[in-house]
């Protein structure tokens, strides 16, 4: 594929054109689902900037690839051709949160997003994984989706939280609870964390 031209006009009027050819508007769910699909394509290429890890930087230089499919696949209705995301996919990413997992302590408490600089970008790129994931399921509802697509969201987000813990851990930054409502003022000899048995992050961090 070769991309001579930047810009072309055609989208001037606040139209674009799908993968079939069709026009719709810049407005449409279809285009706000793959439209946030590229921002957290754009933010993964933050995160890797300067990334010494080689295996986090291998794995999110995968996922930018597999998020092209993803965007691709959002992009056409399920009657057109196109690379589309499957179940071998979804399975790429729980293999990489099941072993990833190994090197981190079962959550009790919610975690403030932060830590260190990648932490927190990996942390963010979790939330656009999320808005993603609710701009599919708000598409899913009007016209006909790859429910893998959505599954591959759902997976990723899960993923980059795990990968934001890993970050920071492998950093030397200790993770910080969240203190919130009633628990924080009860608790002000243990830092507010309270209750360990009541983290709302599961055992293994990831957030369904």
């Amino acid at each position: 594929m070769r991309i001579s031209r930047v810009y072309t006009k055609s989208g001037d009027a606040g139209e674009t054109s799908l993968v079939d050819g069709s026009r719709v508007s810049k407005a449409d769910l279809r285009v706000a689902a793959y439209g946030d699909v590229d921002e957290l394509n754009s933010l993964l290429g933050v995160a890797r900037v300067g990334l010494a890890d080689v295996q986090l930087n291998d794995a999110l230089g995968r996922i930018q690839n597999e998020l092209f499919i993803v965007g691709a696949d959002l992009a056409s209705p399920l009657s057109i051709q196109v690379p589309r995301v499957g179940e071998d996919h979804v399975s790429g990413l729980e293999r990489l949160i099941d072993l990833l997992l190994e090197e981190l302590e079962p959550l009790r408490e919610f975690i403030l997003p932060g830590g260190t600089e990648l932490g927190a970008t990996l942390h963010l790129a979790r939330t656009v994984a999320r808005r993603a994931e609710r701009s599919v399921v708000a598409l899913g509802a009007k016209s006909g989706i790859n429910e893998h697509a959505l599954i591959y969201l759902n997976r990723l987000s899960d993923l980059l939280f795990v990968m934001a813990r890993i970050a920071n851990i492998r950093a030397g930054v200790k993770e910080e609870s969240a203190n919130f409502s009633e628990r924080g003022k009860k608790d002000k000899g243990t830092g507010g964390q309270g209750d360990k048995g009541t983290g709302g992050q599961g055992d293994k961090g990831a957030r369904g």
